[in-house]
């Protein structure tokens, strides 16, 4: 794709930045590709089937089909009608991907941006990863339009869709337009506000289509929509609502006017119908994203902590003032090396400056700024407040850190992602590629958040560990691809937690004498469960100087350590509070690493009295399988340890929705495929953790071999 010289001199209120999300096969990737046809980005429409896509630019999702890292790309849109008639704006658009395995990929986008289309399958309205989109998107409170795509499949039903929206979601979703005809007869829509139908004609591309009267056998349906959708948005808004009252007339501006700020204040989401692959309705949706997503000057402001003070402080989206601005996503690029995706809030950042890395405390240098368009850059000067751009040159620099001038240093809100629930070891083929594999697992991490790499102190084996099995592999696939290196990998392993059930004490102690200074290391430790998904606490109640304060430290690193490798079957201890609240010390001999080796002792013993237990990842599962194979699935889900919750129609097919174990799913793919004669499909995400029942956890901690042993 050849690059222009991007138009750089936009007011902030002409600028978008937007995101494009959805349940996977939902069709965000081809509706972005629609966008940048339209826009002029692009002169032939990407395709997904021949891997002609300009956001899926990576081999993997080329070949599979699906978006794996989200693309960031800059397009300009010119609106025909309404709040912005006749204004060319500047669209920044994110496609995230769908698959769970990803979720990073989305949690990360939505954090920077400033609206999102959420992309609806109008034939199956509201799935389980749309659920989880749209709690991230609310997380970060990120106005929304919906797109109800694939109006011309079999099964579409745009008021359903609707529908599945306001009772999964909870949405205040209300049709924007109407939808004329549907499935194969689906060929535009009506604009409720302006009572206007848009009819695309036959060309292929969709470019061409044409405003016309309403069809008149939709006149009452039109006028009952309309009606609501009047009625919604002038319950946002206390003049229109006494206009509305008192029978008065409410222009369209007006209308408009109050639905935008209903949406950038999250109280309305107005629905667009639409075939983003036959090229219909992509248009009007794009007319909305101008018209009722927020612009950065409508964001006004960020909040961060003044690094000095330690008080709550505001930033303006002003490129005159301070820098303020957030990391959220780092790219390992073959041609400029590491990539820093940055999102400025305020200032200027400059090509060539130093900016201070306020999470970190370190300054660093911005080598270059790029503007990216999907896997193309376009070089620039300088990049201001409201912008996304990638930064060369920094090298300290993680997804979630600050970037500020020192003098004004501020830390942001960081990103949180969810831990792993899936590992499995992995080793180079030949021993001389060992220090090539710890390269590239350093690098991949460095990438994407939710991959862990660690090395298991009883085996010597390098265990990497992610949020699916589909996330490991293209991971792996990387790695001989970018980095030549090719590995073995064992078999995939349930990313267990351990955690205690009542509160207890334990004594740690290490005393060593061996001629000449000693080791004295004595501390007392209180543990106590904390509710679950609550993690973990240390707590220092030492008074009266029983420990100096400069040993405090390194008890709570042991205490973290032994919590790091595990006690129970060496996984990871969570939902703990531990309390160092006595203990004792020498003036000769005490040292940081006694006492770290007596936190760790200490706490080994007292959670031995704790009555310990294995957590396990449960899995939200949702099937869709034809009729005539819902007994056996729903036999086989129960052998599984599942907890059916819900099991409805959808069109032609039945939806079972589960919580199962992560342990009992591996193979599920094979099976469902073998029972269904390959026409059932299934979707699971992480939901929570569970207590594995005791009979399970006696053989999970004989096969895993661990002695808990602490290393001295």
């Amino acid at each position: 794709m050849a690059i222009q010289k991007t138009k750089r001199d936009f007011p902030l209120d002409m600028i978008r930045n937007i995101g494009i999300i959805a349940h996977i096969d939902a069709g965000k990737t081809t509706t972005t590709e629609r966008i940048l046809f339209y826009t002029g980005k692009t002169y032939k429409i990407g395709n997904i089937d021949e891997g002609t896509t300009v956001t899926d630019w990576m081999d993997q999702e080329r070949e599979r089909g699906i978006t794996i890292v989200s693309a960031a790309i800059t397009a300009f849109w010119t609106v025909k009608s309404g709040l912005f008639a006749g204004h060319e704006m500047r669209i920044n658009i994110i496609d995230t991907p769908g698959h769970v395995d990803f979720t990073a990929e989305v949690e990360r986008s939505l954090r920077v941006l400033d609206g999102a289309v959420i992309v609806l399958d109008s034939s199956s309205g509201v799935q389980s990863q749309t659920e989880t989109v749209w709690r991230q998107a609310n997380k970060y409170s990120v106005p929304l339009i919906a797109f109800s795509n694939k109006m011309d499949v079999v099964g579409a039903d745009f008021m359903a869709t609707i529908q599945s929206a306001r009772d999964r979601l909870g949405a205040n979703a209300i049709a924007y337009n109407l939808p004329i005809g549907k499935e194969n007869d689906f060929k535009g829509v009506v604009d409720l506000l302006t009572e206007k139908a848009i009819i695309w004609e036959g060309d292929e591309t969709g470019a061409k289509f044409h405003e016309t009267d309403i069809p008149t056998n939709m006149a009452e349906e039109i006028k009952v929509a309309r009606e609501k959708l009047v009625e919604e948005i002038s319950g946002t808004d206390d003049v229109l609502m006494e206009k509305y009252l008192g029978g008065e007339a409410i222009t369209i501006t007006e209308l408009k006017e109050a639905l935008r700020k209903a949406v950038i204040a999250n109280k309305i989401v107005p629905v667009f119908a639409g075939s983003s692959l036959r090229n219909k309705g992509v248009q009007s949706m794009l007319d909305a994203v101008v018209e009722y997503l927020p612009s950065p000057q409508d964001i006004g402001s960020i909040t961060g902590i003044n690094s000095k003070t330690g008080e709550s402080e505001d930033r303006k989206t002003d490129p005159g003032e301070p820098l303020a601005a957030l990391a959220f996503k780092i790219q390992v690029d073959p041609h400029v090396g590491k990539l820093t995706y940055i999102r400025v809030y305020s200032g200027t950042l400059k090509s060539g400056s130093y900016v201070y890395n306020s999470t970190k405390q370190v300054t660093e240098r911005v080598g270059r700024l790029l503007l990216m368009h999907a896997n193309d850059r376009e070089e620039i000067d300088e990049a201001y407040a409201g912008e996304i751009v990638a930064a060369v040159g920094l090298k300290d620099t993680v997804t979630g850190n600050s970037l500020c001038d020192q003098n004004t240093a501020i830390i942001l809100e960081s990103i949180s992602f969810p831990d792993p629930v899936i590992s499995l070891a992995i080793e180079p083929k030949t021993k001389s590629d060992q220090e090539k594999l710890g390269f590239a697992l350093q690098r991949l991490s460095e990438e994407d958040p939710t991959f862990r790499v660690k090395s298991d102190a009883e085996t010597g084996q390098t265990i990497i560990a992610g949020m699916g099995e589909l996330q490991l592999e293209i991971l792996v696939d990387r790695m001989k691809r970018e980095f030549k290196l090719e590995a073995n990998v064992g078999q995939p392993q349930v990313a267990y937690k351990e955690t205690i059930t009542k509160l207890a004490e334990g004594e740690g102690k290490y005393i060593r004498q061996t001629g000449g200074r000693g080791q004295y290391g004595h501390c007392l430790l209180r543990i106590e469960p904390l509710p679950r998904g609550q993690g973990r606490e240390f707590v220092s109640a030492i008074v009266g100087g029983a420990i100096p304060r400069e040993f405090i430290g390194p008890i709570e690193k042991g205490v973290i350590e032994k919590e790091d490798t595990g006690i129970l079957a060496g996984y990871p201890v969570t939902d703990i509070k531990v309390t160092v609240y006595d203990g004792s010390f020498h003036d000769v001999d005490s040292s940081e690493i006694a006492f770290k080796i007596a936190a760790s002792l200490g706490l080994s013993e007292a959670a031995k009295k704790a009555d310990m237990i294995l957590l396990e990842p449960i899995m939200k599962v949702e099937v869709t399988t034809p009729e005539e194979f819902l007994g056996e699935i729903i036999g086989d889900l129960s052998s599984k340890r599942a907890q059916i919750l819900s099991s409805e129609t959808k069109g032609n097919a039945r939806v079972v929705i589960a919580l199962i174990p992560l342990a009992e799913m591996h193979g599920y793919a094979t099976a469902i495929r073998s029972m269904s004669q390959g026409r059932a499909t299934y979707y699971m995400e992480a939901d929570h953790y569970e207590p594995v029942p005791s009979n399970i956890t006696q053989k999970i901690i004989e096969s895993s071999g661990f002695t808990g042993r602490v290393e001295h």
